[in-house]
């Protein structure tokens, strides 16, 4: 017998991107399921660097102080030289956590420790994976898709209003759709493997070969776990040994040193790298996240970033339009992600470029802290201003302020949640009438929040009288002055952002 169930959004992989849209929807209160095909967690490092921009998000996720205190720094990259010399440099540009960027270090951590905490922050919002459930087709109708999954029970069919296609960079529903993948093959293959080693101290990031496609090999101790990862290309064609005693053959060939052993294997993996982006992530009611619509060669620590940031662009405007919003809001998702995906395609190839000469470095770039969506259908400008320090589409920057009573919180404090922000810089609170989703506050020497220090005025450069609204996902939507007031609730209304109940009907009985 078929099983059959409904849901608002089926979500088809469990990785990083498949956990945030689940975490969304999840504190969104949206019906979903989320399947994997994989019979259990993934266990493997195919990413370690958390970015500051995703920081960011798992600050508003609520996970952002178990990741740092999972992970760890980078550590110092650690040269070694064919004499037997070492040098030292450092792996990325170091920086200091200002006011309005409040991690600008990235994190270490192996992805199988990221998701498990991803994981675990949807179970405590009431979600939780379905693994060893494998989707095996779907069609599309007017308002609902019907996929078909295989699982331990047998053969079920799911109606649901979207499907979201987390399943990797050989996504079935990707191919299913016939969505073109286009892009290049980059001609580097290369081994990475999770494994216990001894002959390596672990406060630094180990080089070897440095230049030599041949002969290169990085070693690098995972924050978080006792393991190493091994990295290094290996010729386009033939076999590869990743058991215990093919890796402590590549290692001690690679290093010189017969002192560097391999003892357990806990993940490995031979595979090409390619730079390849999705003609489209959506297709009627079917999107793509991540892998199935992008992906990077590992350099630079973007792939698994930009996946992360996919879904959560993505998860506020699927629960908007399923609680009332324009079906057109879906329709941003593509036109602000897919340009990200393809600058961040060509930051990873340059990189890329570099690593083979020995020479690659880390800067501000990778950090995708100055990423936006300038010109976005959701970006409103409206206050008047030549000259400005920031503008719709620009991700908003944390400030520290104090409450009238006393209090000191930051502007992220204010913008953690699943709601819109609407900020005033010495408004009346009454010109705006409260409304469904929007949390409002106004900031001034007389008002409920006071900019004590000046880091709000020196990030945000607005004038009395301005107001700032804030999308869910941290970035500007709309800026507009008094002149600009009613395109303000205009924009407000076209993204579903109704005036409260009661407010409706006071001004209708007025």
């Amino acid at each position: 017998m078929t099983l059959s169930s409904s849901c608002d959004v089926l979500i088809c992989g469990a990785g990083a991107s498949g956990l945030t849209l689940g975490i969304e929807l999840a504190r969104r209160g949206v019906r979903f399921r989320l399947i994997e095909q994989a019979p259990g967690p993934f266990r493997g490092s195919r990413g370690k660097g958390l970015q500051p921009r995703t920081l960011e998000i798992f600050d508003d996720l609520g996970v952002v102080d178990r990741i740092a205190a999972t992970g760890g720094p980078y550590p110092v990259v650690r040269h070694h030289g064919a004499d037997g010399s070492t040098r030292e440099v450092a792996a990325i540009e170091a920086m200091d956590a200002t006011a309005a960027e409040p991690y600008r270090s990235p994190v270490m951590l192996p992805q199988f420790l990221a998701e498990g905490i991803l994981r675990d922050r949807l179970t405590e919002l009431g979600g939780h994976v379905d693994y060893g459930h494998a989707l095996t087709g779907f069609s599309q109708a007017p308002g609902a898709v019907v996929a078909h999954i295989a699982g331990p029970a047998g053969e079920e069919t799911v109606h649901a209003r979207y499907l979201i296609a987390a399943d990797g960079g050989r996504s079935f529903i990707r191919h299913t759709l016939d969505i073109g993948f286009p892009g290049e093959d980059l001609g580097v293959r290369a081994i990475v493997a999770d494994v216990t080693l001894t002959g390596l101290d672990r406060d630094a990031w180990h080089r070897f070969g440095d230049g030599d496609m041949q002969r290169q090999l990085a070693v690098c101790p995972l924050a978080g776990t006792d393991l190493f990862q091994l990295q290094g290309p290996i010729p386009l064609d033939g076999d590869v040994d990743l058991s215990v005693d093919g890796l402590d053959a590549f290692v001690r060939e690679r290093t010189g040193h017969d002192d560097i052993r391999v003892h357990e294997v806990h993940w490995a993996s031979a595979y090409k790298m390619s730079a390849r982006l999705a003609d489209h992530y959506r297709v009627g009611d079917v999107f793509l996240v991540g892998d199935a619509a992008h992906v990077h060669p590992p350099t630079g620590g973007q792939g698994l970033n930009t996946s992360t940031q996919d879904a959560y662009n993505l998860g506020w405007k699927l629960a908007a339009v399923l609680g009332g919003a324009p079906a057109s809001l879906l329709d941003t998702y593509e036109e602000e992600r897919r340009p990200i995906a393809a600058g961040m395609l060509g930051l990873a190839t340059r990189m890329l470029d570099q690593l083979k000469q020995g020479s690659m470095r880390r800067t501000r770039e990778t950090q995708q802290l100055d990423l936006g969506y300038a010109g976005s259908s959701l970006a409103l400008d409206a206050h008047g201003r030549d000259a400005a320090l920031l503008f719709a589409g620009d991700r908003a920057p944390d400030a520290p302020l104090l409450g009238a009573a006393g209090q000191p919180l930051r502007l992220f404090d204010l913008f953690r949640g699943p709601h819109w922000t609407l900020l005033g810089l010495d408004t009346n609170r009454a010109d705006i009438a409260p409304r469904e989703g929007v949390a409002i506050h106004v900031i001034g020497r007389r008002q409920e929040l006071r900019d004590h220090a000046g880091h709000f005025a020196e990030a945000y450069g607005l004038s009395p009288g301005d107001w700032l609204l804030i999308r869910p996902d941290g970035y500007i939507g709309a800026i507009a002055n008094a002149a600009g007031h009613d395109a303000l609730l205009a924009y407000m209304d076209g993204a579903g952002l109704a005036p409260r109940r009661d407010v409706r009907a006071t001004s209708a009985a007025a």
